[in-house]
């Protein structure tokens, strides 16, 4: 059931759709845009994007992260109806979130670093 006082908004305040299923199809396609995208790099592997490094992995690897990242933004936005709480709530979770991803993306970096300058004179590393 559509309600007709529907006034949520995505992408930041630019797509102001008209009821709850045109929204629904709104994120669908959003998020079927960005996960077609990481499969298709992730079939792809562009050499220019794999080979060099930085901040600890490839920019294949970052481009990964941050879509993820997006996708489940718009996840929580949109279907956990984020669109309509207070700016202050909205910020302390999604702040909170993106932080503590962000932590997390560090600790294991800096540990399968650690992990491979350990173990590169015993493992032969072929993927």
């Amino acid at each position: 059931m559509a309600q007709d006082g529907h006034t949520s908004t995505l992408l930041f305040g630019l797509v102001k759709p008209k009821n709850n299923v045109s929204k629904i199809w709104w994120v669908f396609g959003f998020l079927s845009i960005i996960t077609i995208v990481e499969v298709a790099l992730g079939i792809a592997k562009p050499e220019s994007l794999h080979l060099t490094s930085f901040l600890g992995t490839s920019p294949l690897n970052w481009i990964f992260l941050i879509l993820t990242l997006v996708k489940a933004y718009g996840i929580t936005w949109a279907f956990m109806h984020m669109d309509g709480e207070k700016k202050w709530f909205r910020r302390a979770i999604v702040w909170t979130t993106i932080f503590l991803i962000c932590y997390l993306t560090l600790i294991l970096l800096i540990e399968g670093d650690y992990l491979y300058s350990v173990l590169s004179p015993y493992v032969k590393w072929e993927y």
